[in-house]
């Protein structure tokens, strides 16, 4: 999710840093405009971001710890380690985007946790619920293979849900276009006009290669194979996909998440390689 383009969010004419007043005003007019609103009532308010990520959590967690249990984790503890990781996950999306904008955030501190202000990147929490897992799984008895097998499920899952709360939230809107995909949607800033639906499509990405990842299941003899390749899959698809967003993260001419898309797919590649080699090394010889 991100905040509006030239003060917190994505912003590839580069990042604006003014006063105490100037950015207050800009995250205040942020979360006035875009927040939407699925329930209103005197006591509670219901936002469609938080909403459908909480949403997102809850089936992902499910569908992931039935996905483990089918292959022989048991699903208290499957269950347990999922859970414990949604926190990290949502810190290290925090993070990341802060990396993004140090320019900004290193000024005004106070704002890195302000939620009104909005702003979290994806890869930055795969990053650190992957690491936080390392000692978790090995405290838990869970082989880190096969659970990030079934992890990969809750992520597809919750991305489904999370992109639906962005395009109703209006955040990581997609760039202006007159194209016959193009729909008539809002940006950060609350401007309607038509739209290419980035949220969609990659609520779309997450969904193909959830099914992918399904079907090709069986046929992957070893564990970590179908995290490895959901990966893979994923970061090929938002390198493709990011261009359709309205405002781009930027490190000079160099998309920064296209950038972490491309050494993914390296990494998992490479990864997937080893683990296919090795497995044959120790397979028996015949005769």
């Amino acid at each position: 999710m991100n905040p509006i383009p030239g003060t917190l969010g994505n912003g590839s004419s580069g990042l604006r840093v003014g006063g105490v007043e100037q950015l207050q005003d800009a995250v205040t007019h942020q979360g006035r405009l875009t927040a939407s609103v699925l329930v209103q009532r005197p006591a509670i308010a219901v936002h469609a971001y938080p909403a459908m990520l909480c949403a997102g959590a809850v089936f992902g967690i499910i569908g992931a710890t039935r996905w483990a249990e089918i292959h022989g984790i048991a699903a208290p503890r499957a269950f347990a380690a999922m859970l414990l990781l949604f926190l990290p996950s949502l810190v290290g999306a925090r993070l990341l985007f802060v990396a993004f904008h140090w320019e900004l955030y290193r000024h005004q501190p106070r704002l890195i946790w302000q939620r009104a202000g909005g702003g979290a990147a994806l890869y930055g929490g795969l990053i650190v619920s992957f690491l936080a897992s390392l000692p978790l799984l090995r405290a838990l008895e869970i082989p880190s293979l096969a659970f990030w097998d079934a992890a990969s499920i809750a992520l597809l899952i919750g991305m489904v849900f999370t992109r639906a709360g962005c395009l109703l939230h209006g955040c990581c809107a997609g760039r202006p276009s007159e194209s016959f995909l193009a729909f008539r949607l809002p940006g950060a800033r609350g401007v309607w006009r038509r739209r290419l639906p980035a949220q969609l499509f990659e609520a779309g990405l997450a969904g193909v290669v959830l099914l992918g990842s399904v079907q090709v299941a069986s046929r992957l003899r070893f564990d970590g194979a179908l995290f490895l390749c959901a990966l893979a899959a994923y970061a090929a698809g938002r390198w493709m996909l990011e261009p359709t967003r309205e405002t781009v993260d930027r490190a000079g001419r160099w998309s920064l998440n296209r950038s972490i898309s491309v050494a993914l797919m390296a990494l998992a590649a490479t990864v997937f390689l080893f683990l296919w080699v090795s497995r044959i090394g120790a397979a028996p010889a015949n005769g």
